[in-house]
């Protein structure tokens, strides 16, 4: 990597998993008039974000980060954002009340759209054509047209954004995240879990809290923090054009920050030494993660960590990973000794999607729910071993009532995965299952709290 870093030096590396646009005049047309919009997020939220990343770093705090696997301009509606931040509520809720730590709530929201692929070309019976890549890109419909790369579904996408992130910040500063509202959170179709009556009575401990607090004197009124919650936005910096079209200048600092997100990540795909997406990343001053897998050496890992973090800034690097449930104990410890031994400053997270993918008997892709479980137990156990923090969770979740993961308390089935099947890239979670997954992560921050106790 080259000392000097500009917005657009990353277009002198090597790229992956970006799309071929047929009319390159059009797609600069398109980005210059993008830089000349407003940004989405502003350079000081990224710094609090990054702050309180850092705390999670020094074992203080927890992330948790959840969203959609891709976004869609078809299924973009209020009421769809709406739920995904209730259960992610919801889920934070568990997780505080039972690790005694603040959650970092990051969504993968207002920005996730774009997502590489595997091949380049998809096959339907004789037909052959570009594999979709996001909306933001081409459109899933199987059509000669609609999968041609369309650089207008970049404003499209920029416009979505801004109106998600807009009504994010009403949620999550205009009452609805008010912890007296913890009994309204729930979903009706997660009520029929058991995991709902485990929801509720932590609600109810939760709610003859606020009582006592409200008899002492402490409302919303009083603590602003009771009424409110601090919410930011994520997404893969996969398609860098728009990405730097959307780097602006912070005037408080000079520093460049990615206003398209607060947090950015790197794909496992896109994660190489002389990688362009290494190199854009490398120059902004957002927080930023990582997917790492069992493809990554410990080695290739440091060399990595000191190009994206050489101030080994504490909540600078997120390292999210993504192994498999038949993978993670063979795989993650190495990186982890590594990287404490170098003393690098890192936040550990675990996404237990990626690696759990199959292709079900029926023909659809699917996650088996007992495998997603069975990696975050790993990744817990793992980190207690080794005698660090095991930081936080990556999810591709919904608050949909969807059947794409097999298993759970409401038990999705093969035969069921049909019923509603909505994904337009790969399977999520359902808030049944999300909150299922919250008190399993639970019980990991309540041994971790125990031996930090007895430490």
């Amino acid at each position: 990597m080259s000392n000097t870093w500009t917005p657009n030096s990353w277009q002198a590396f090597e790229t992956r998993h970006m799309p071929a646009y047929p009319d390159a005049a059009a797609l600069a047309g398109v980005e210059t008039e993008l830089k000349s919009y407003p940004p989405l997020v502003f350079a000081g939220e990224a710094r609090d974000l990054k702050t309180q990343l850092a705390d999670v770093a020094a074992g203080k705090a927890f992330l948790l980060q959840g969203g959609d696997c891709a976004e869609s301009f078809a299924e973009f509606h209020p009421n769809t954002i709406r739920d995904t931040f209730r259960v992610l509520l919801q889920m934070a809720v568990v997780l505080t009340f039972a690790g005694k730590l603040p959650v970092v709530k990051v969504g993968r929201m207002a920005g996730q759209f774009a997502k590489p692929r595997s091949d380049d070309f998809e096959t339907q019976g004789a037909m052959k054509l570009p594999s979709y890549r996001g909306d933001i890109i081409n459109d899933i419909a199987f059509t000669p047209e609609g999968r041609i790369p369309n650089p207008e579904r970049l404003k499209r996408a920029y416009m979505q954004a801004a109106s998600t992130l807009n009504l994010l910040r009403a949620f999550s500063s205009g009452g609805y995240a008010n912890l007296h509202q913890v009994h309204k959170w729930n979903l009706d179709f997660v009520g029929r879990s058991a995991w709902a009556e485990k929801y509720k009575a932590v609600a109810d401990q939760i709610g003859e809290a606020l009582d006592f607090m409200a008899a002492c004197g402490i409302s919303p009124d009083t603590v602003p923090q009771l009424k409110g919650t601090s919410f930011y936005t994520s997404h893969e910096a996969l398609l860098l054009g728009y990405e730097e079209a959307m780097t602006r200048q912070d005037s408080l600092t000079g520093d460049w920050y990615d206003t398209s997100a607060h947090m950015l990540w790197i794909g496992d795909r896109t994660r190489f030494e002389g990688s362009a997406h290494v190199e854009f990343m490398r120059g902004i001053g957002n927080p930023l993660a990582m997917k790492v897998s069992g493809s990554l050496e410990p080695d290739a890992l440091i060399r990595m960590i000191d190009v994206l973090n050489p101030a080994n800034e504490p909540g600078r690097l997120t390292l999210i990973a993504r192994f498999g449930a038949d993978k993670v104990e063979t795989g993650l410890p190495k990186l982890i000794r590594t990287v404490k031994k170098e003393g690098r400053s890192v936040v550990w997270s675990c996404d237990p999607m990626h690696g759990n993918t199959i292709k079900s008997p029926s023909g659809y892709k699917t996650r088996p729910f007992e495998r997603v479980l069975a990696e975050v137990r790993s990744f817990f156990a793992i980190h207690r071993a080794e005698g660090t923090h095991a930081g936080g969770i990556h999810i591709e979740m919904t608050g949909q009532n969807v059947t794409e993961c097999t298993g759970g308390a409401i038990a999705v089935t093969d035969a069921t995965l049909a019923d509603r099947y909505h994904t337009h890239c790969d399977p999520r979670l359902n808030a049944s299952q999300s909150l299922e997954l919250a008190f399993l992560v639970a019980e990991g921050l309540k041994a971790e709290a125990g031996l930090r106790v007895v430490a």
